[in-house]
């Protein structure tokens, strides 16, 4: 028995005075009755966790933002551009040679 039936096979046990509770329950009713059967989803075959190996050995793209830092980009577009110019403005470091040249041992006694 899916979810479906389930909701529809279901005793009404809300307090049948309320009007608002019996129409919410109707509607609902109605809503599960016009599903597909496509969308009718056994939780009991369902496999928790069954791509975290794969996403583990492949990587994740995924990143969280802070609530603040998020409410400035709308999607995430924005935040690539942003993210592409910050790696365009930064100047590559260039590796610099330290001298070979030393001091004088009496230069340092001085």
């Amino acid at each position: 028995m899916g979810a479906r039936q389930a909701v529809l096979e279901r005793p009404m046990t809300s307090r049948p005075n309320n009007a608002m509770d019996s129409d919410t329950v109707r509607s609902q009713r109605r809503a599960l009755a016009q599903m597909r059967a496509e969308y009718d989803f056994d939780y009991s075959k369902a496999a928790r966790g069954k791509y975290y190996k794969q996403l583990l050995k492949e990587g994740s793209n995924v990143v969280i933002l802070d609530h603040d830092v998020a409410k400035a980009f709308p999607d995430s577009a924005s935040v690539n551009k942003a993210l592409r110019s910050v790696l365009k403005s930064k100047r590559p470091r260039r590796l610099t040679t330290r001298s070979t040249r030393t001091r004088d041992k009496t230069s340092r006694a001085g």
